[in-house]
């Protein structure tokens, strides 16, 4: 079965595992707290093509595993020597655009974000992100990723630039 009629299930009709990584609550989280850090880092919008990059660094094990533990770490210089986690990069940003863009319009359609010509920004009801919730620690640690790439690609002077390094086309 294709990827896209895959994501075209019924929730009920997905592997539970599946539904609870990829559901839009989880994922729109995960994608604010990428928001909220580049924000804070720049006080503006965070260019749209970040969030489909989002999602396939941080939920992707090897991926994550392989982000920088700071965010003012040179960007060509970790893709030099991630040139293995970002071959196969681009399949999954293809493979995780269906899943990013429904966490985008439920994100969207809640008021938590808004899309502008300059990119996504906070909404009129931004999620808190300071609440305490029992988590496991692949999910502390998805999180913590996120927000690293939030902070991380604020220090990118271009997206264009980021995009081509990491072999993704828009």
């Amino acid at each position: 079965m294709s990827d896209l009629r895959y994501f075209q299930l019924a929730w009920r009709e997905r592997p539970q595992e599946e539904a609870a990584h990829f559901n839009p609550a989880f994922c729109g989280e995960l994608l604010v707290r990428a928001l909220d850090h580049f924000r804070k880092e720049t006080g503006g919008a965070m260019p749209l093509v970040y969030a489909f990059l989002v999602l396939p660094l941080v939920l992707h094990p090897g991926s994550r595993g392989a982000l920088p533990r700071k965010a003012n770490t040179a960007f060509a210089s970790w893709a030099g020597d991630h040139a293995d986690t970002l071959s196969i990069l681009p399949d999954r940003v293809l493979r995780l655009r269906p899943v990013t863009r429904e966490a985008l319009l439920f994100l969207t359609q809640l008021r938590t974000i808004c899309v502008r010509p300059d990119g996504v920004d906070l909404g009129q009801r931004p999620m808190r992100l300071n609440a305490k919730l029992s988590t496991t620690a692949e999910v502390d640690e998805i999180r913590r990723g996120a927000g690293l790439l939030g902070r991380w690609f604020a220090h990118q002077s271009d997206s264009a630039a980021v995009l081509q390094t990491m072999g993704v086309r828009v």
